[in-house]
């Protein structure tokens, strides 16, 4: 699956989880936070889309998503995000 494919893929999981994702562009790396009670994922656009769909994928691990279908290609990027960080 290509990468913009795949970021396509997190907006939709996002939408499943009811969490907004902002974009930003700025001096900053993204990652997640609770916007007024609501939950957020804040991407720096100017950064390239790997990093981009790195954040994403360090984010969406702290969520259970063990009980939505999710693409395998898009499940397998965030199972393996999640091993990148412990190695």
């Amino acid at each position: 699956m290509k990468n913009k494919e795949l970021l396509e893929e997190f907006h939709s999981l996002a939408d499943k989880l009811d969490i907004k994702i902002m974009k930003g562009k700025g001096d900053f790396s993204g990652g997640d936070c609770i916007v007024n009670e609501k939950k957020v994922i804040v991407i720096n656009n100017i950064k390239p889309i790997e990093q981009r769909l790195n954040t994403l994928a360090s984010c969406f691990k702290n969520y259970d998503l063990e009980g939505l279908y999710i693409v395998p290609a898009l499940r397998k990027y965030i199972n393996d995000a999640n091993r990148l960080e412990f190695n």
